[in-house]
């Protein structure tokens, strides 16, 4: 005959190392990580901005002088 302690102390031990496995499981971010795709965002974001700026100006100057001539 089985005891019923048995059982149910084989039950918890196995609830006890899934919870150790989840715990496991969680992943964590590095914040420098983040914030060093962050700037690398911004300055992406500045050089299309002062290329953009640049072909403008020089489109409108471009214009300018044709029509001045």
């Amino acid at each position: 005959m089985k005891k019923k302690d048995q059982d149910t102390s084989l039950f918890n031990t196995d609830v006890a190392q899934t919870k150790d496995f989840e715990s496991d499981k969680i992943k964590t971010t590095n914040v420098n990580i983040l914030l060093n795709r962050v700037r690398l965002d911004q300055k992406r974001t500045l050089k299309k901005r002062i290329v953009l700026s640049i072909f403008l100006a020089g489109l409108v100057s471009l214009l300018a002088i044709y029509f001045i001539i």
